[in-house]
C-alpha cells in the first residue's frame, strides 16, 4: 500500500506542468491538461465577478475575482491532497483514491464556482438554483466545457457530484472528495478567508494554511485535524468572526446587498425579471437588466447608498423580528412603513442577515485515535462562545435615503 501511495503522489506532483502566478499563494502549479478548461468561457466569466461584489466600495483594494478565488482553491486542494497521501504513506491513514479521482477532485476545486453569479449568497433566501447544482448543469450541458474535461482524462459527471453534494452517490473516494471540499476545513474557506484579507488590506483574515493542511488527516472517509493544530483552528474560527463582523456584514456592505436584494424582489413581484434571468450573468451584465428597479442597481453600482437609519440586535422572538420573519411579511412591512413615511416602497429597505454558524463542531483526532469535537476540547471557543458570536453579528437594519430623516423613521416604527 505504502507503494501505491508513493505512486499516486508522484502522479500527483508529476502532473502540474506549468504554472499561474498568484498574488496570495506566488506560484499556483497546474497539469497542462487544465489548460483548455482555464481558457473555457465558462471558466473565463469568473474573472468578471467581483469576488465580494460591493465591499470594494468600503475596501477599494476588493476588486478581486471569483476566478483568483477558484485557482486558490485548486491550490489549497492540492496541499490538502498532498498532504494527506504523505500522512497515508507512513500508515496515518488509510485512502481510497485513484490517479482518476485525484485529478477529478482537483478539476472539481477549479470548478467550483462555475455556478455562481453576482449577488448570489445575498439571494439565498430567494427561490433560486444553488450555484453548486447550476455548476453541474454547465458541466453536463456537453459544450465546450465538458470536452475541455473530458480531454483531460476526466469524466465530467464525476467533477460534478463532488461539487453538487445534495446529488445522490455512494462512492467512497466521491465522499472522500466531498467532505474535503465541503468540510469545515475546506479548501475554499482556507482561500477566501485569506484572499479577501490581503485584497481589502486588513489583518484579521490570514491563516497559518500550510500548518493547518499538513496536521488535516482522514478517519471513515471524514476529514480531522489533530489534536496540536488546536490553536490554529481557533485563529481560522476568530478569523471569520472577524471578517464577518470588519468585511463581509458591515453596515456599507449590507446597504448594497440589501439595495440589490430589494430591488431583485420588487422586480419578480411586477415580472420584469424571473430567477432565469441572472443566471450566467457577469457583473456587467448584472448591473445591465432590464429590470423595473433600475435606478436601485445603478445606485449601487455607483455608490449611492442608502444610509442606516435603524439598527438593534437581532432578536428571534422580537416583535419587530416576527413582523418580518419572512420575505412575504418583510416587503410588506416595507410598504405599511413605506406608506407612513410618504415614500416609494423601494425607499424602505429591512435588511436581516442569515443564520450563520462558526462550525466548532471540527473533529479532533486525540491521542489514541480518538475523535472529538473541537468545542469540546477547547475551553475559549466553546458551542456557547460560537452562539455569542453569532448573536453579536446579526443585526436588525433599516436601509433608507439620507433625504428620509432618521428620527421619521423611529416614528414611523412607533418607537
Amino acid at each position: 500500500m505504502q507503494r501505491t501511495y508513493t505512486s499516486l503522489l508522484s502522479s500527483l506532483y508529476g502532473e502540474q506542468q506549468f504554472s499561474i502566478r498568484d498574488p496570495l499563494w506566488k506560484d499556483i502549479r497546474l497539469p497542462v491538461s487544465f489548460k483548455p478548461i482555464i481558457g473555457d468561457p465558462v471558466f473565463q466569466k469568473l474573472g468578471r465577478i467581483k469576488q465580494l461584489g460591493p465591499a470594494f466600495h468600503l475596501y477599494p483594494g476588493a476588486v478581486h475575482t471569483r476566478l483568483d478565488h477558484s485557482l486558490g482553491v485548486y491550490h489549497v486542494g492540492f496541499l490538502i491532497l498532498s498532504s494527506l497521501l504523505k500522512q497515508a504513506m507512513y500508515g496515518k491513514s488509510v485512502l481510497p483514491c485513484t490517479e482518476e479521482g485525484m485529478k477529478t477532485f482537483l478539476c472539481a476545486c477549479l470548478l467550483h464556482d462555475i455556478g455562481h453569479f453576482p449577488f448570489a449568497h445575498s439571494l439565498k433566501e430567494l427561490p433560486l438554483k444553488s450555484h453548486e447544482a447550476i455548476a453541474d448543469s454547465l458541466i453536463r450541458q456537453q459544450g465546450s466545457l465538458y470536452k475541455a474535461i473530458k480531454q483531460a482524462g476526466i469524466q465530467g459527471e464525476q467533477v460534478g457530484l463532488i461539487i453538487d453534494e445534495r446529488l445522490p452517490c455512494d462512492d467512497k473516494e466521491i465522499e472522500l472528495y466531498r467532505n474535503i471540499l465541503s468540510g469545515t476545513l475546506d479548501p475554499d474557506k482556507l482561500d477566501y478567508l485569506n484572499r479577501d484579507a490581503f485584497f481589502c488590506g486588513v489583518p484579521y483574515g490570514t491563516q497559518d494554511v500550510s500548518y493547518i493542511t499538513d496536521q488535516l488527516t482522514v478517519v471513515d472517509t471524514k476529514l480531522a485535524v489533530s489534536e496540536q493544530a488546536m490553536g490554529s483552528v481557533e485563529h481560522l474560527l476568530f478569523s471569520k468572526y472577524l471578517m464577518y463582523r470588519n468585511v463581509y456584514w458591515h453596515k456599507t456592505t449590507r446597504s448594497a446587498t440589501a439595495m440589490i436584494k430589494k430591488a431583485i424582489l420588487l422586480s419578480f413581484a411586477d415580472g420584469s425579471l424571473d430567477g432565469e434571468d441572472l443566471y450566467g450573468l457577469d457583473d456587467e451584465q448584472f448591473f445591465l437588466l432590464p429590470s423595473s428597479n433600475a435606478s436601485l442597481f445603478a445606485a449601487v453600482r455607483d455608490n449611492r447608498l442608502y444610509r442606516l437609519s435603524y439598527e438593534k440586535a437581532f432578536e428571534a422572538e422580537g416583535e419587530l423580528e416576527k413582523q418580518t420573519k419572512d420575505l412575504t411579511k418583510r416587503m410588506e412591512f416595507e410598504a405599511e412603513l413605506a406608506g407612513r413615511l410618504g415614500v416609494p416602497e423601494s425607499h424602505i429597505i429591512v435588511d436581516i442577515p442569515e443564520p450563520i454558524t462558526f462550525e466548532s463542531d471540527i473533529p479532533i483526532l486525540c491521542e489514541g485515535s480518538v475523535l472529538k469535537h473541537f468545542h469540546d476540547l477547547d475551553q475559549i471557543f466553546s458551542y456557547d462562545i460560537g452562539r455569542v458570536f453569532t448573536k453579536s453579528l446579526r443585526k436588525f437594519r433599516i436601509f433608507t435615503p439620507s433625504s428620509i430623516p432618521r428620527q421619521a423613521v423611529l416614528e414611523a416604527l412607533e418607537l
